[in-house]
């Protein structure tokens, strides 16, 4: 049958449009249409034609008032149709499909004319709700279909009311303005929260993205500084933190265990541990300490130095089993920023019971430790213990007062003999400087703190000495424990000690990564057969771990934790471990951004690292912040040179950062 001179009906972008066909070519037709344009249009795309034919030599003029009139008259046939009304009549029949003749003498109830016909496919059309058009039949909805279109439809009705109005208040938003009548306020700031951190993987990620384009605000960091306008975030809220998902509040539960009372020394003393009050143990931290889990005295014997080094005992308070244990457990680490911290346990423990508070009576485990003049390990003891520490010192303090200070000075001497017996083993120390980073405000200041000084390394070499005395005392007694360890460097350009940055920094390229296992190894790096931590059992949850493991033995009740589930412990610390110290690295770097964010224009120092095809890599000096420079050919610089360049660019938020020659 040919369609020549027939009136059609087609689609476009969801409007019926007429037209006449003035040719029919088979597969596709030549028509004219109501809007007077004349194309070609495939038989494919037909919803309806009139079974009468029209004379297809009229003017066109005459054949556009006709397709116009048309349009017009099955527009207004559709007003009293009632789709319902016919799918619950359409329902009761035993047919899933029907004629759309059949359907429209339904609801027009006489002879059907191609006007009704039509104006009965367009109802269908608009109303996806109760029919479906295919191959010429209408397929009728089920109850349930018609219940979940409906349900759709409603949805979709309240996402555009929610786009509308959302965008239009966060235009006023924009402007500094708080928007009045905006019902669905908290919903659309979630989303934006959620889509800025987690972009596509946000729950719904296509609802923000079109809320932030009817606003027209497609920027990259529209959605965070919309966020700090409407007070859900700081202007510097810590990003990386947020989309880590690390926890930050205790909860109640975890608070009220933690409420404890001072332990009293008849009470310590009644639980076997050895009364070693009368001992001048001493705190050795920074100025800004508030947790003390280390503590250390030395008394002279014949022989040489007994040095006592006392670990803050948790193992009281924090049980497994419990929730504090639980919640140590799930973050896995204290995490430090400059504009802040989250401890691993609630501050009524860290920096209350568990802590070596000046005169106040502790539990501890206290590792008796007898040392040569030369430092040779001559015996060691572990011991569950009470103790009461006599002074609290800082860094500062400790290095003003070595030469007078007769116990700091023999402790002194012994931690460099300890040092360099490291050394000989082995041992490589890279003392490129802590970059410290405060922050007052909008005030940022970086200061380079030498992390060799006395009083850091008189700590630090005692600590390593009770790690590795630990992990003795694990490995010779077979006890399931957890170990450190650190193969050979890929390629060693430091033999001991050196304080060259450049080959410190270097050396620090070519170290193995450190592992975390049940299987005492070499550290390479401490300079030991094997390694463990247990002197931060506040901070680290692998020292808390192996701390209880060790309690318990010392107890005289065997290890606490089996192999299989020191483990598991292991796994779980390796993971959260990971992602605090992206967050801890990121958030570093955010707030040494801010700090060169006021210094773009300035010359800085640099010092050349490495020389690749197409970039040089560098250290900014002030800031020991490695980045990159672009070839100069005519500048000839070699690695270890320290040159002069230009911050052209720096962005804390975009995390991005520009050097020029």
């Amino acid at each position: 049958m040919t369609l020549q001179g027939k009136i059609i009906e087609y689609l476009d972008q969801s409007k019926f449009i007429c037209a006449l066909v003035t040719r029919d070519s088979g597969k596709r037709l030549r028509i004219l249409n109501q809007k007077g344009r004349e194309m070609n249009l495939p038989v494919s795309r037909i919803v309806h034609h009139t079974g009468h034919s029209y004379a297809v030599e009229q003017s066109r003029e005459d054949i556009q008032r006709l397709l116009q009139k048309t349009a017009e008259k099955r527009q207004t046939l559709t007003e009293p149709v009632e789709l319902e009304e016919i799918w619950e009549l359409a329902s009761e029949e035993d047919e899933s499909s029907f004629s759309p003749d059949f359907l429209a003498g339904l609801s027009f109830g006489e002879d059907v004319s191609d006007d009704h016909l039509a104006a009965f496919l367009r109802c269908v059309f608009r109303d996806h709700l109760f029919f479906k058009y295919k191959a010429g039949k209408i397929l009728v909805h089920s109850a349930e279909t018609v219940e979940q279109l409906r349900d759709s439809a409603e949805k979709e009705k309240a996402r555009e009311k929610l786009l509308d109005q959302g965008a239009q208040a966060l235009e006023v938003l924009k402007k500094g303005r708080e928007p009045v009548n905006w019902p669905e306020r908290e919903k659309c700031l979630a989303l934006l929260r959620e889509y800025y951190l987690q972009g596509n993987d946000a729950p719904e990620s296509d609802v923000a993205r079109e809320l932030l384009k009817r606003a027209r605000l497609t920027r990259p960091h529209d959605a965070f500084h919309l966020l700090v306008a409407a007070g859900v975030w700081d202007k510097n809220e810590n990003i990386p933190l947020l989309r880590q998902d690390l926890p930050v509040e205790f909860s109640r539960e975890v608070l009220l265990e933690a409420e404890v009372d001072e332990p009293s020394t008849a009470e310590l003393l009644a639980d076997g541990r050895l009364d070693l009050l009368h001992l001048p143990v001493m705190t050795i931290d920074g100025e800004s300490t508030r947790d003390f889990d280390d503590g250390l005295h030395v008394e002279k014997r014949e022989n040489g130095f007994m040095v006592g080094i006392h670990i803050a005992d948790v193992t009281p308070w924090v049980t497994p089993g419990s929730q504090l244990f639980s919640a140590a457990v799930e973050r896995g680490t204290s995490i430090y920023f400059p504009d802040g911290q989250i401890p691993m346990l609630p501050p009524s423990l860290s920096e209350g019971v568990c802590s070596l508070i000046c005169d106040r009576v502790r539990p501890a485990l206290s590792f008796m430790v007898l040392l040569s003049a030369d430092g040779e390990v001559l015996d060691h003891t572990v011991q569950r213990s009470v103790v009461r520490v006599k002074r609290r010192l800082t860094y500062g303090q400790v290095d003003e007062m070595l030469e007078n200070d007769e116990e700091l000075k023999i402790l002194s001497l012994l931690s460099l003999r300890l040092q360099q017996r490291r050394i000989d083993n082995g041992a490589m120390l890279l003392p490129i400087p802590d970059v410290n980073v405060t922050v007052h405000g909008d005030d940022v200041d970086v200061r380079l703190n030498e992390v060799d000084t006395p009083g850091r390394t008189l700590v630090a070499e005692f600590m390593v000495l009770a790690n590795s005395v630990g992990a003795s005392y694990f490995c010779d007694r077979e006890i399931p424990a957890l170990y450190r360890s650190q193969a050979l460097p890929r390629r060693r350009l430091i033999h001991g000690y050196d304080k060259d940055l450049f080959l410190n920094f270097r050396q620090r390229r070519n170290l193995s990564r450190g592992e975390l296992s049940s299987k005492p190894k070499l550290h390479s790096g401490v300079g030991v057969a094997q390694y463990t931590t247990l002197t931060s059992p506040i901070r680290r949850l692998l020292d808390m771990i192996m701390q209880h493991q060790l309690a318990n033995v010392l107890k005289g009740d065997g290890p606490l934790f089996t192999l299989a589930e020191c483990k598991q412990f292991g796994g779980k610390i390796l993971a959260v471990l990971s992602r605090a110290n992206q967050v801890r690295y990121q958030r570093h770097r955010y707030w040494l951004f801010k700090y060169l964010e006021k210094r773009v224009g300035e010359k800085l120092s640099v010092l050349i690292l490495e020389i690749q095809p197409r970039r040089i890599q560098v250290v900014i000096k002030d800031v020991l912040l490695e980045s990159d420079l672009p070839l100069n050919q005519g500048v000839r610089v070699e690695p270890g040179d320290v040159v002069k360049v230009k911050l052209a660019k720096a962005n804390a938020l975009d995390n991005t950062l520009r050097l020029e020659w």
